[in-house]
């Protein structure tokens, strides 16, 4: 692993260990009568309508193959609709995520497809191989609860994707059949993003 690369792991961890801290912190708050966080305040996955479309490229979700994601946010909605920021591609909501982290909004839930809990089908056309599309609520899974496939010969609505797994042994298979790597959450940095989007 090259240093670059590792210091932007520690950077996004340590993200990760600050905002694990700031929930900490609201949890003793809330022992105290000051408030709670819980998981009833996630909010709930949502099913994605036939004309949703990408709030980074624009294009109507249901009509590309590949993963979906969903992110909503405390304070802040997408341009044009409310909550949740909707994507086609699971990069682009990375790229997304990094952009709107950096301005400071507070993200509430990250959700994307869960290939192990929907009966996904692999396609070809032409010489490219593409992932089935799922957009019902029952499709997706939290950023924290999946192992991604990064790399694959896969490819999703705008090329190379990461497709996610909440059962290690559905990655590990769908790494064997397909090719890539093995990856979380707090490993995906904007350079990893920026490989998949060219």
């Amino acid at each position: 692993m090259s240093q670059q690369l590792g210091d932007q792991i520690k950077y996004r961890r340590r993200r990760i260990l600050l905002a694990g801290a700031s929930v900490t912190l609201a949890s003793i708050t809330g022992c105290l009568g000051g408030g709670a966080v819980s998981e009833a305040d996630t909010p709930a996955v949502a099913a994605l309508a036939e004309d949703a479309t990408c709030d980074v490229c624009g294009m109507t979700i249901s009509q590309h193959p590949g993963s979906t994601a969903q992110i909503f946010y405390a304070d802040h909605s997408p341009d044009g609709h409310a909550n949740p920021a909707r994507f086609d591609t699971t990069w682009e909501a990375y790229q997304y995520e990094f952009k709107h982290d950096d301005q400071g909004w507070e993200e509430t839930a990250f959700y994307v497809t869960d290939y192990s809990s929907v009966d996904y089908s692999i396609s070809t056309e032409s010489s490219d191989t593409f992932i089935s599309r799922h957009t019902k609520k029952g499709a997706f899974a939290l950023v924290a609860d999946v192992t991604y496939v990064v790399g694959s010969a896969v490819k999703g609505a705008m090329g190379k994707d990461l497709f996610a797994f909440t059962a290690q042994k559905d990655a590990e298979t769908f790494q064997s059949d397909h090719g890539g790597d093995l990856t979380t959450h707090d490993e995906i940095t904007p350079e990893v993003v920026a490989d998949l989007s060219t």
